[in-house]
């Protein structure tokens, strides 16, 4: 999952002392061997005998650090926790070989080899070449190793570190002879760059086509949304370094809609595949539920970062009033069938559905009490159901409980003043009016808490 310990937009900023690789007082000494040595035409041999010494000192001094020699095959066999540590080190060293050891050994090849500035680029190049090698080959392999989407995020970060290196490698490593070395760093940075914004491609498709068949049975919030959301907070994160990756290797278009146009993509691969997801339901009011829960979650985790400000009000409105249609639709589906059977409707000889002066004369108490056993057994279903699904947003939950008992307590009074006492007349009236309104009420508060099948009623 997404890398932690990121710092925002600004790189690490820390002042570095260079190391001091040769003593001071014996540098004029070095100097002077060093320009009687191309005096007398043993410039060759000057150039073999240092870059031996100083290479193998360079080459010593970064295993101390803890740089190993990886392959491709090495880094692709590797378990993605070990080799995310490793990329973390791998950004450290940079850091360290460029800001320090790379820095300090050009300002000691500068000062034997004054005055001879080509002898001393050459030399230089030399002596880094084979650790610079060693350095960018993991960053390579890396790059070029199978996409997945964990890796954006350390791919984005190894592509910050080699941006932010950008100015001193170009100094460091400046002159003829150390252009092969440049155009290797700057070739690492092209593919960091190229393999994220594939990683980016890769991830919207995933996303759109994630096949997994766990079905979450209440209804709540799936872990495919969770996971794309988390994922598209740690974007957000990156986003200074994302908008840089767009402008240089992007199509032109502005990086802020480039990243925004992205983030919609993303999000609306999402929605596409819950779509999906909640035709598994039997049950069409679940389906809405589901719906409503992983939108909601969608809308308020926008609204709670800064992908607000790029999505915009309008992606934030539209999507509010998506979760109301799905909470509508459940209302509808799941309540409509009980509302019927507590209006009065079909209840009269007349077969209309009012009765004048409220008489309920024209009643068939069968009928009535097959109306009150009916009630209650959708009240039973639809409560035993509905207490096993989850809305997990507090908020939510209640506006939706709320929302039901608006519909069905009215309704439920009215029926049960109008012609309880015809039932309460008869003989065992309490084997027909199960519940008063207040019951009900309570009942109603206990939907949606994702209660286990076995778990006691309140």
């Amino acid at each position: 999952m997404p890398h932690g310990g990121h710092h925002d937009d600004d790189s690490e900023v820390a002042a570095y002392t260079l190391p001091v690789l040769i003593p001071s007082r014996v540098l004029p000494l070095l100097h002077d061997l060093a320009q009687q040595m191309v005096q007398a035409g043993h410039q060759q041999l000057l150039l073999q005998i240092y870059k031996e010494t100083r290479s193998f000192v360079l080459e010593e001094s970064l295993t101390k650090l803890g740089v190993e020699k990886l392959s491709k095959e090495d880094v692709q066999r590797m378990q993605w926790e070990v080799l995310e540590a490793k990329i973390g080190n791998w950004i450290h060293f940079m850091r360290i070989a460029v800001k320090l050891l790379f820095a300090g050994e050009r300002q000691v090849c500068d000062q034997i080899f004054q005055g001879f500035d080509s002898l001393s680029d050459r030399c230089f190049a030399e002596v880094t070449v084979s650790s610079v090698s060693m350095l960018l080959s993991f960053g390579d392999a890396i790059a070029r190793s199978k996409r997945s989407p964990e890796k954006l995020f350390v791919l984005l970060d190894m592509y910050e570190i080699m941006r932010e290196l950008h100015t001193e490698i170009e100094t460091i490593f400046k002159g003829k002879a150390c252009l092969e070395i440049r155009d290797s760093a700057m070739g690492l940075t092209k593919r960091l760059a190229q393999t994220a914004q594939e990683t980016f491609g890769d991830f919207e498709e995933a996303v759109e086509k994630d096949a997994t068949k766990t079905a979450v049975q209440d209804g709540t919030v799936h872990p495919l949304t969770s996971y794309v959301i988390n994922y598209v907070k740690f974007l957000f994160d990156y986003q200074a370094t994302l908008k840089q990756l767009f402008l240089e290797f992007g199509n032109g278009d502005d990086s802020n809609s480039q990243l925004a146009s992205v983030t919609m993509r993303i999000m609306q691969a999402l929605q596409n595949n819950l779509d999906g997801k909640s035709k598994q339901y039997r049950d069409p009011a679940l389906t809405h539920l589901f719906l409503m829960n992983n939108i909601h979650y969608m809308v308020r985790s926008v609204r709670r970062s800064e992908a607000k400000d790029l999505l915009g009000d309008d992606w934030v409105q539209r999507h509010r009033r998506i979760v109301q249609q799905h909470a509508n639709l459940y209302k509808r589906t799941a309540w409509t069938k009980i509302l019927q059977t507590s209006s009065a409707q079909g209840l009269t000889s007349s077969g209309g559905g009012s009765l004048e002066g409220g008489n309920s004369s024209g009643v068939s108490r069968g009928l009535l009490k097959e109306r009150f056993k009916m009630f209650n057994m959708q009240f039973d279903e639809l409560h035993q159901r509905q207490s096993q699904w989850t809305v997990p947003d507090t908020e939510l939950r209640e506006s939706l409980r709320l929302a039901v008992a608006e519909v069905l307590l009215p309704a439920y009074r009215s029926f049960l003043k109008r012609f309880g006492p015809l039932v309460e007349n008869g003989k065992n009236p309490q084997k027909y009016i199960k519940y008063t309104a207040e019951d009900l009420e309570r009942l109603l508060g206990e939907l949606f808490e994702g209660k286990s099948m076995n778990e006691p009623r309140r």
